[in-house]
């Protein structure tokens, strides 16, 4: 079954933003005279989301996403294609939209409701729980204009979680909130998904994304990038990300020639990989403390984790790092040469060498991690990526003790307890 569905979605918005031409665009809004002479923000869009599907949208500032969203949400009409939605769709959009200013938090509340399909007698019913997941006291009663961005938030996000969607749109508006808040309305995302609700997300932090979604959409200036896999979608979105980034500040110490890095050793055959080609890696391993290989990860053990790699050019201020992710894509540690305040001597083409990071593992929690290795130069906030390797080397981790909360296990030295 189809939650929703987009077919050949476009937007274009008129470049004249008198209220003429805005009248004239509402009411042809297929128009190609406009479309030819407006701002195009998406273009041929096509995707579904089943009903039950947990949905992730990313892209760049500007890619189309909002308008994208706004459409889905019924705010805006598109100016071709059409967009089907089955089932009540709740969306937590621009911060504060579909607010009155001068209604308290309380009438807000019933407004939003009432909007969204719930009778009055519904949203008696659930107001105490929308209260409660709120958490703003007294201002419930206060007219919205006297609010704080981060009680805006909070309500708006507590109606739109509380009013059985079968539909739910997460913007980025989630990231003004406080960290604490901002794991409850995690959670409670995730407790929708478990009852079935449909879920699109949109957010910054792939983490969430990856964490959330079993299908992602990437938008690239108003078009589909790439449809898929979650891990698969956000892996490229945040390669493209890293070469723009390191394009860009190759633009301001020089052009260099870039070329794209090849498969190599067979050992890294299939792994996502890319950089500048000025260095290549041609070994990552994890080692003990007694040179053995480790392939399963134990809490408390001194290790080693290792970094070979050959420089194909000079490079004036390389830097070596690692970074250990889980099995859901979320980095749990990492760390790198310039970080650690200890610089690597320049090279010069041919040469070979291995960066060593020795350390005390952590107690993690059970599952498979990978390790991802990167040689790049520059300085620690600009720098050129030459070569990186997502996932060069996985290994499993067991744990010995009672589950622990969140991924890390801190050694804890003892425990007191006063009596006052």
């Amino acid at each position: 079954m189809i939650a929703l569905r987009a077919t050949n979605l476009s937007k274009t918005y008129p470049v004249d933003g008198s209220p003429w031409s805005r009248f004239r665009h509402a009411l042809k809004p297929g128009s190609k005279t406009l479309q030819a002479q407006g701002i195009r923000a998406l273009s041929d869009v096509n995707f579904e989301i089943n009903k039950g599907e947990a949905f992730g949208i990313v892209g760049t500032n500007g890619s189309g996403k909002s308008t994208l969203l706004q459409i889905m949400a019924g705010i805006l009409r598109p100016s071709a294609g059409e967009i089907e939605v089955h089932g009540r769709l709740s969306a937590l959009l621009e911060l504060g939209s579909g607010f009155s200013p001068e209604f308290t938090g309380r009438q807000n509340v019933f407004l939003n409701a009432s909007i969204l399909g719930l009778t009055q007698e519904e949203t008696e019913a659930k107001f105490e729980t929308i209260e409660r997941f709120a958490e703003i006291g007294h201002f419930i009663d206060q007219p919205i204009r006297t609010y704080s961005s981060g009680m805006v938030l909070r309500l708006a996000f507590a109606v739109v979680a509380h009013v059985d969607p079968e539909i739910l749109i997460v913007d980025e508006a989630l990231a003004v909130g406080d960290i604490a808040f901002r794991q409850r309305c995690m959670r409670r995302i995730h407790d929708l998904r478990a009852r079935g609700v449909t879920i699109l997300f949109v957010s910054h932090d792939t983490s969430d994304v990856k964490a959330l979604c079993e299908r992602c959409l990437w938008l690239n200036r108003g078009q589909v990038q790439m449809l898929g896999p979650t891990d698969e979608v956000v892996g490229q979105y945040l390669r493209s990300a890293m070469e723009r980034d390191s394009d860009e500040g190759r633009t301001d110490r020089g052009t260099r020639e870039h070329v794209v890095i090849s498969a190599g050793l067979d050992a890294f055959s299939g792994k996502h990989r890319f950089g500048n080609g000025r260095a290549a890696i041609t070994g990552v391993d994890l080692r003990t403390a007694g040179d053995t290989p480790i392939t399963e990860w134990r809490g408390h053990s001194l290790a080693v984790v290792r970094v070979h790699f050959r420089a194909s050019a000079s490079i004036a201020e390389p830097i070596i790092g690692y970074l250990v992710r889980n099995e859901k894509g979320e980095t749990i540690f990492g760390t790198n040469t310039a970080r650690e305040n200890c610089p690597v001597p320049p090279l010069e083409s041919g040469d070979e060498q291995t960066a060593e990071f020795h350390m005390t593992l952590p107690e993690l929690a059970p599952g498979r991690y990978s390790i991802s290795a990167a040689v790049s130069e520059g300085e620690l906030e600009r720098f050129d990526v030459c070569d990186y390797i997502e996932d060069a080397l996985t290994l499993t981790t067991s744990c010995d003790t009672p589950e622990m909360a969140g991924y890390v296990r801190l050694h804890c030295s003892g425990i007191t307890v006063h009596r006052h």
